[in-house]
């Protein structure tokens, strides 16, 4: 993949900034390289607190949505929550279903099976929920885009409240907008053009968190019972990549903390499961490891496993689940695998690959890992990417996309609306369905009214800053803490520096498939260094530059003739009792 490494220039009074909030200049150049200005917009990155999230009443909806569930709940009507079958409809259902238990609701829950039911708010949902005998229908993560669906609910006699977090659906004519709604007693979602709640990037479970947290205030209770529940904002706001900024960066600080002593037996029992150190819960594990158990079940089996997860009473019913869980997701592993070779084989070697925008059709692909292997074709090749699979009925076909920063993908897949059954999503992420004949067609509209340019394609590295390996101290990592968590939105700072000789090299790995090295630099420092990467690839561009000679005595000390540019994290390496700083190279291009 072609790379543009740009170095970050955003001038401050950072020495100023520095004093103000007593960190080190070079703190103060990353947080203003992040766009946080002006003293207080840095207070609340670096401090803010759950005492800063803005009152969830200044959502639109919120008023009518919290004095329908006072009345339902003291009625003792009953209220169904139907969510969704990834994390963020999985914790976005908990986080209702414990706020409603709480003040003594009648409230059970459904969660649509993705092959059966399908995305979203779908007829069976509907029918299900009237066969029940249910009062009042209260979505979560999804919703906005279910018009037909929410119509009949309210014909039958049912109340519907929508929270949601998507994008509303519109037809533009002549360059506006217009916007529809669907017609439910309450849409409370914060994408809605006429929302005046400040913080327009929170996830599912988080617009659920702000109904439950207005309602037992307006109820007279204390909303500090339900603080606990942050932990599911955090796992749902990391596992449905949303950016770590603004109030989604307070949800995510607290939440991790509280996880570090967390009293759900499930979060317990996976974490356990999966080997993880609940002392050292971060981000990562949330996005790599833990998160992805719960989606595999929504993915495999029924989301309505991992709800069961968070539910779990006693240790050994989250010992039996989270074990359930962890083997769901082992074999996703390997599906994905599999499907990600298949992918790729069609990106390189058919027309589709051509495209700016890869439309690519695995009929054997599992419907839901649909967007995984867009994501890591998209990851791959810095290309908007759409993976359609057949959805089992013999007419129609589904697809999952990925995109990247300069493609809306939602507002992209609106102009060829007229294609799909279904559709629906963000700037992003999406998901459609429609008819088999028409995925040819969809992959020529989808690229005639693409506007990408080489430029767009080309993944862009931005480098915080060139940092010789003398900076890289305990003192700088213990700092750099105060910029965590990490994740979309806020991602690692980079540092770089030019021009490194390899002093000595090896291959590591279960696999010796990654790097372990170190490095000179050109002040005379030298420091271990690691590459998790595609050993074989960097062999590769060695091979390119310096000949095949070079690469096959390339361990036996034709290193030394290589010269490299290398962005990296500081980190510690661990061995044997032993710490010593470390760097982890990120990117590198041999010079």
């Amino acid at each position: 993949m072609k790379e543009r490494w740009v170095l970050l220039r955003k001038g401050a009074d950072f020495a100023g900034i520095g004093e103000r909030f007593h960190i080190s200049p070079r703190l103060a150049c990353l947080i203003r390289n992040r766009d946080i200005i002006g003293d207080e917009n840095i207070e609340s990155y670096l401090y803010g607190t759950i005492a800063d999230l803005e009152d969830g009443m200044l959502m639109r909806d919120m008023d009518r949505a919290v004095e329908i569930l006072m009345e339902k709940v003291r009625e003792g009507a009953s209220i169904r929550i139907i969510g969704d079958y990834d994390i963020d409809g999985v914790c976005a259902t908990y986080i209702l279903l414990e706020g409603l238990k709480g003040l003594g609701a009648v409230v059970d829950t459904d969660i649509p099976d993705r092959i059966a039911d399908g995305y979203g708010l779908s007829r069976h949902l509907i029918d299900r929920a009237f066969e029940a005998g249910t009062d009042t229908i209260v979505t979560c993560d999804n919703g906005i885009a279910a018009a037909e669906e929410i119509a009949c609910a309210r014909e039958m006699g049912m109340t519907v409240i929508v929270t949601d977090h998507h994008e509303v659906p519109f037809d533009e004519e002549e360059g506006e907008k217009q916007y529809h709604l669907p017609p439910a007693d309450a849409v409370v979602d914060p994408k809605r053009a006429d929302c005046p709640y400040p913080f327009k990037g929170l996830c599912g479970a988080a617009v659920a968190y702000k109904l439950m947290e207005a309602l037992y205030e307006s109820m007279g209770r204390d909303s500090s019972d339900i603080d606990y529940l942050m932990e599911e904002v955090a796992f749902a706001t990391v596992g449905d990549v949303m950016d770590l900024t603004g109030e989604n960066r307070i949800f995510v600080r607290q939440g991790l903390e509280m996880l570090q002593s967390t009293a759900n037996p499930g979060l317990r029992s996976l974490m356990e499961c999966t080997g993880i150190d609940r002392k050292s819960v971060s981000t990562y594990h949330i996005g790599f490891v833990l998160g992805p158990c719960l989606n595999a079940s929504g993915r495999l089996d029924t989301a309505k496993r991992a709800l069961s997860l968070l539910s779990a009473r006693s240790k050994k019913e989250a010992d039996l689940l989270a074990g359930d869980l962890k083997a769901l997701n082992d074999s996703r592993k390997e599906m994905t695998e599999a499907a990600v070779r298949e992918a790729v084989e069609q990106v390189e070697h058919t027309e589709a690959g051509r495209q700016r925008v890869l439309v690519l059709y695995l009929p054997d692909c599992h419907e839901s890992l649909a967007g995984i292997v867009a994501g890591r074709i998209r990851e791959r090749y810095c290309r908007p990417a759409f993976v359609i699979t057949d959805s089992g009925d013999g007419e129609l076909a589904k697809g999952s996309g990925r995109s990247i920063e300069a493609y809306h993908m939602y507002e992209e897949l609106n102009k060829c609306r007229g294609l799909f059954v279904k559709f629906g999503g963000h700037r992003l992420a999406a998901g459609l369905t429609l008819e088999k004949k028409n995925i040819e067609k969809f992959r020529q509209d989808i690229n005639a009214v693409c506007t990408l340019t080489e430029a767009d394609m080309t993944e862009k590295v931005s480098i915080d800053m060139q940092m010789p390996f003398s900076c890289v101290t305990e003192e700088l990592l213990e700092e750099l803490k105060l910029l965590e968590p990490f994740g979309k939105g806020n991602t690692k700072p980079v540092f770089a520096e030019k021009n490194v000789s390899i002093v000595s090299c090896r291959l590591i790995g279960k696999n010796r498939n990654m790097l372990r090295l170190r490095l000179l630099d050109g002040a005379g420092t030298d420091m271990d260094a690691v590459y998790f990467g595609d050993a074989a690839g960097f062999l590769d561009e060695v091979e390119a530059k310096y000949g095949r000679a070079v690469r096959e005595r390339f361990f036996e000390g034709e290193y030394r003739r290589i010269r490299l540019s290398v962005t990296y994290y500081p980190g510690i390496n661990e061995y044997m009792g032993r710490k010593s700083m470390q760097i982890v190279i990120t990117h590198y291009q041999i010079v």
